[in-house]
């Protein structure tokens, strides 16, 4: 297909005051994990208001909003998917924020406000890009066009996406990511788990001690091998060889040039927990939650066997169980959709079609290099083509179910999660002009075998 990028960039630029507006009007409605009734209800009226073909929340929460060629969105078209979940994490402490983080502000350049980056931004681009595909008539012949607001994503990254595949019964040809991409065009990430551990204790008072056993000193030296495994080399020497040796081939000889794109694997002590009768007694039970986040070659099993063959661990044998959590919490809906808190890593290859068409409309759009907002220049000296530090949907679209997936949404990853949110304006309308470049692009008639590069395999759950 031959485009007019110079046309789809003045129809981007045409949708900068809306785009602004819609996005401000979303971060105007606190929209934590399971809370997103009033964003979804906002989502759904801009999308009525700008001519979507159909609109429909299905029965987790997740807004789905349909774009056909010529309003045709029969059941016979394939399907292109654009996903940005439309949840946020909470404001933690408000005199860290110099505004109100739902009311915020704007400038010539900036939006402020919970979500501008993380990632209700990506929304806005998403429909505004999908509306100029309508308007210029560049989506492809035979497809139809599904742009995705997913829920409960800060919460359980990619639940969403079960819920679609396995529920809903839809399964697009690939999937464009608006998480922020900070200028560049994403290509994978590290996967993560959750794990827990309990250990098993004996109470008595505390004015004998020994009378006990206590299981916050046993915890101590689980601990202690925690940060071993994520800090210690992964020489012969070593007792407990570091989580950099996924990064070695003798280690993970299949996968460690994937590994070393993607980074290595961490783990650290995220929570603690402990029972006991009193601040007068000896501790009977305590438990650690420990972020697992893991490289290409790693696996929940493998994962869950490295902490059980801690030395600690099994020092103290049946007295500690090592398992992953379960996440079960009710949506905003209701629907309560049960699955492992296991995320798998995933990578696309470079060279897939879904990647190229990205990087290639990019290349025609704003060159060959990142275009990063002011005050991020040194952005630019990044290579176009990269991957997520954090964790995205992606570990169910790709991760789980192997449908190709790639990134590219405005924002910056530095702003997930932190005071004082913002992303910029040029941000949003590149995205837009991008998304609607990228997908008249792809090779709708050429079926590739290299879509896939690596996926992080099976869970004992959810694949169907």
């Amino acid at each position: 297909m031959s485009l007019d990028y110079e046309q789809i960039k003045k129809a981007a630029e045409g949708y900068r005051s809306d785009l602004s507006r819609f996005l401000r009007a979303m971060i105007s409605h606190p929209s934590e994990s399971t809370e997103e009734k009033e964003v979804v209800a906002c989502i759904k009226a801009e999308m009525e208001k700008v001519g979507f073909d159909k609109v429909e929340i299905d029965g987790l929460g997740n807004i789905i909003g349909w774009m056909g060629r010529h309003g045709d969105i029969g059941d016979d078209k394939k399907i292109i998917a654009i996903d940005s979940h439309i949840d946020t994490v909470g404001i933690g402490n408000r005199d860290n924020w110099t505004n109100d983080p739902y009311e915020g502000y704007e400038t010539d350049d900036i939006i402020y406000g919970r979500g501008a980056s993380d990632q209700e931004g990506g929304m806005a681009s998403a429909l505004y890009g999908t509306k100029i595909m309508k308007d210029l008539d560049l989506i492809p012949e035979g497809y139809k066009i599904m742009v995705v607001g997913s829920v409960m994503e800060e919460d359980c990254d990619g639940l969403c996406w079960q819920y679609i595949v396995n529920k809903d019964k839809i399964r697009p040809e690939f999937v464009i990511s608006t998480e922020p991409t900070d200028g560049g065009v994403y290509r994978g990430q590290r996967g993560r788990m959750e794990i827990r551990v309990d250990v098993k204790g004996v109470s008595c008072h505390g004015s004998a001690p020994e009378r006990g056993d206590n299981a916050i000193y046993k915890m101590a030296d689980i601990i202690n091998d925690v940060r071993a495994l994520n800090n210690n080399d992964c020489t012969d020497s070593t007792v407990i060889r570091g989580l950099s040796k996924m990064l070695d081939p003798k280690y993970n000889p299949e996968n460690y040039e994937d590994a070393r794109f993607l980074g290595r694997g961490t783990c650290t002590v995220s929570q603690i927990f402990y029972t006991s009768p009193s601040r007068c007694a000896v501790a009977d039970s305590c438990a650690i939650s420990i972020d697992r986040r893991m490289t290409a070659g790693e696996t929940y099993e493998t994962c869950l066997e490295e902490i059980r063959n801690l030395p600690a661990v099994k020092k103290y044998g049946d007295d500690v169980k090592v398992s992953m959590y379960m996440y079960a919490r009710p949506a905003w809906t209701g629907e309560v959709y049960e699955t492992e808190a296991y995320f798998p890593t995933w990578i696309s290859k470079e060279s897939a079609a879904h990647v190229k068409a990205l990087t290639d409309a990019h290349k025609a759009l704003f060159g060959d290099k990142r275009i990063a907002p002011k005050g991020q220049e040194a952005l630019r000296d990044r290579p176009l083509t990269d991957k997520w530090t954090f964790s995205t949907n992606g570990v169910s679209i790709m991760g789980r179910y192997g449908i190709p997936c790639v990134g590219f949404g405005p924002g910056a990853e530095s702003q997930a999660h932190a005071p004082n949110e913002i992303t910029w304006k040029d941000d949003l309308v590149r995205a837009a002009a991008l998304y609607a470049a990228a997908i008249p692009l792809y090779p709708t008639e050429e079926k590739t075998s290299d879509i896939e590069e690596y996926r992080g395999g099976k869970t004992n759950n959810n694949i169907l």
